[in-house]
């Protein structure tokens, strides 16, 4: 056993104080390594340093600083006034209109305005009933729910927000069969604001519930450069009324696409241009990024050129419309005619599609004289 030990104990004093450095090393390297609780920790990167939340930046936080929705912001300015002189919550909103008009950006600051916080999902994230209960238990007061694409709703989800809108109150049902037991559970007292792209999808009894129902519109060329003209300052981007002007009456009335078409040129300026964004830059810009100046877009030509070339303007049936350009008949639908509708180049009749004198003359084409006297 001498032996083994003798062995086992280093003679030699240098190795002591080797081995002695070496367990001070690891002794210190442990200490400054960071422990699984501090890598859990949120780190701010570089770029969040550099440019903490660009995107929530361009958000407007006052419903003084939102551009447009002239006839909103009234009504809204009104609830959040009478709401703070009784010391209550806002009544359930229901905003709808097309998408990228500002539905979250409103509910962001009806929660600044009133001084609570907003707990953002959408529908289609709540598939069990726990979902949304857990949502509204957790809910503190004052505190607002924005539920996007609230259409989309399941039946049970929808069942369980009816007592939850109406009397702060929860339903559950405890256990099945003989032995199932109903508790209500009190909720304190918060505002829905649901947002949707298609109020016919609703059931009557959810859009009842809504305090408040407020259609957002398109935007105006004036309102959209007034909005290009604050977001090019956020991010520090020169540009001139005409530039501004440019990008906004190509953005389809939409804050959204103006904002993205803003960072495109944006982008064209710093590789191939210099000095603040003009009307010319702007339009050279879009023109190689296939928008031209009605904000149409290569597949938007694509549809008119196909209807006026192949069957001479209309009427085309819709499947005969996807087959011909290889789209999905339900995007054409849903994404590409909704536009063309509005701004007058297309008609939907019993036949079929018709491609409008106005489509004609902004492609270039002489319309027929049949269509020069419908369309003077």
């Amino acid at each position: 056993m001498a032996i083994i030990s003798s062995k086992s104990q280093p003679t030699d004093p240098n190795s002591r104080k080797k081995r002695a450095s070496v367990g001070s090393e690891k002794t210190e390297k442990s200490q400054s390594r960071p422990t699984d609780d501090h890598l859990l920790e949120p780190q701010e990167t570089t770029d969040e340093q550099v440019n903490p939340k660009q995107d929530e930046s361009i958000r407007p936080q006052r419903i003084c600083d939102y551009i447009g929705q002239k006839d909103l912001k009234e009504v809204l300015a009104i609830a959040i006034a009478a709401a703070k002189s009784r010391n209550e919550t806002l009544d359930h909103l229901l905003l709808y209109g097309p998408p990228g008009l500002g539905k979250t950006t409103m509910a962001l600051i009806l929660a600044s305005e009133m001084g609570v916080t907003c707990k953002i999902t959408t529908a289609p994230a709540i598939e069990k009933p726990r979902d949304i209960a857990g949502l509204l238990v957790n809910l503190k007061p004052g505190e607002i729910l924005f539920i996007d694409e609230i259409h989309r709703l399941s039946k049970m989800a929808e069942e369980i927000l009816y007592p939850a809108m109406e009397d702060c109150r929860l339903d559950i049902t405890i256990g099945q069969g003989r032995s199932a037991k109903t508790r209500s559970i009190p909720l304190t007292p918060f505002t829905i604001v649901g947002a949707t792209t298609r109020i016919g999808a609703l059931t009557s009894p959810l859009r009842d519930r809504f305090g408040l129902i407020q259609r957002l519109r398109f935007y105006e060329v004036d309102e959209l450069s007034l909005i290009v003209e604050r977001t090019a300052k956020l991010l520090n981007t020169p540009i001139n009324s005409d530039g501004a002007e440019e990008i906004a009456r190509r953005s389809r009335g939409t804050p959204r696409i103006a904002n993205r078409l803003l960072k495109r040129v944006r982008d064209y300026v710093e590789v191939k241009a210099s000095g603040p964004i003009t009307g010319e830059i702007a339009a050279t810009a879009l023109q190689l990024f296939n928008v031209d100046p009605m904000g149409l877009d290569w597949t938007d030509r694509h549809l008119l050129q196909m209807m006026i070339e192949n069957f001479n303007g209309g009427p085309v049936g819709l499947e005969t419309m996807a087959a011909t350009t290889g789209e999905d008949a339900q995007t054409i639908e849903e994404v590409y005619e909704p536009y063309l509708m509005q701004i007058g180049f297309l008609q939907r009749t019993h036949r079929g599609r018709l491609a409008t004198a106005s489509a004609w003359k902004h492609l270039g084409y002489s319309p027929p004289e049949e269509q020069l006297s419908l369309f003077p």
